[in-house]
């Protein structure tokens, strides 16, 4: 059988008095979609800062890929794709020479063309990232994260401000990185995208994981439970209205 990809046990972090993070348990698969959910305040950023190294663990275990993240915390980095935000990117290179920069930087050589297909942001391989609209910026971030051919993606809110077709376009690209063997962990606000993007997802609330399960388990544990909403769904909504008037295609334009 198969060992999964990450484990994290009795993961904890306090600042002061404040428990952040209090004793966070779970495990992910290879190729699996894992969303962590929750209000802000939660603990999902501190969360995922342990495991990619980026915080210090107070203390339980992370094991990434059989590496423990504590003691061998380069290799993990060198095993992982962290999505980066715009304003981490030199301003005074074109897309093209990022990639193959970052690439210099993890001592591979890559194609940032093929980096750019995968993200469909060929045509702006001589584009500035300031010149690019949100969602081509954040397309761009995700081809960053596989400069390394990382064994595990993070994607920290990876459609926060974007228009709907926008949003539905990175889903298809999250689905086919999938898809190509990685496995992805990701937050999103969006209940929506969880439930189309994640086969399993944590649900965070004070700093711990309150639920953990596939999305339409929990559901239909909820319903089981006599749960009703006080309006019955309607077969559409603004957004499915606002889709079908504008139509499904990227506005890439800034």
């Amino acid at each position: 059988m198969a060992h999964p990809v990450l484990e994290v046990r009795n993961l904890t972090k306090h600042y002061g008095d404040l428990v952040a993070v209090d004793s966070v348990t779970f495990t992910v698969e290879q190729k699996e979609i894992f969303g962590i959910l929750g209000p802000n305040g939660a603990g999902k950023t501190t969360t995922l800062e342990m495991i990619e190294t980026l915080r210090a663990i107070d203390s339980g275990d992370v094991i990434l890929d059989g590496i423990d993240v504590r003691k061998r915390p380069q290799e993990v980095k060198r095993r992982i794709g962290v999505q980066l935000q715009s304003s981490s990117f030199f301003d005074k290179l074109n897309l093209r020479e990022l990639l193959l920069l970052f690439g210099e930087l993890y001592g591979r050589k890559v194609d940032p063309l093929e980096l750019l297909d995968e993200v469909e942001l060929r045509d702006k391989a001589k584009s500035q990232v300031t010149e690019l609209s949100g969602g081509q910026k954040q397309r761009f971030s995700i081809a960053a994260a596989l400069v390394n051919d990382p064994v595990m993606v993070f994607l920290d809110e990876p459609t926060t401000g974007l228009d709907p077709q926008a949003r539905r376009h990175l889903w298809g690209v999250i689905k086919r990185i999938r898809g190509e063997g990685k496995t992805i962990v990701l937050t999103t606000h969006y209940m929506e995208e969880a439930e189309e993007l994640c086969d399993r997802v944590a649900i965070m609330d004070g700093g711990r994981i309150i639920s953990s399960a596939p999305p339409q388990k929990m559901i239909n544990d909820l319903l089981s439970n006599g749960f009703r909403k006080e309006r019955v769904e309607r077969l559409a909504n603004l957004e499915d209205v606002f889709l079908s008037l504008t139509g499904h295609s990227l506005r890439d334009s800034k």
